[in-house]
């Protein structure tokens, strides 16, 4: 959780700072930045994208019955 928020504010912020504020190494980060994503992550990746297109194709209805 401490290495995502890093990512996503390292453009006002030098990630260096973050993790000393965040009490985390520098090395940590390397390593999370290199880590391949796990299955669990993949898979929700893939649901994810299946329910964004059958939102999609169903003009932002929302719901079971006007998904299906």
């Amino acid at each position: 959780m401490k290495f995502r928020f890093i990512e996503e504010h390292t453009d006002p912020f030098s990630a260096k700072r973050m993790c000393n504020g965040l009490d985390v190494s520098e090395r940590g980060l390397r390593a999370y930045r290199s880590r391949l994503a796990s299955q669990r992550q993949r898979t929700d990746m893939i649901v994810l994208a299946h329910i964004k297109e059958q939102s999609r194709l169903s003009l932002g209805s929302y719901g079971r019955p006007r998904m299906a």
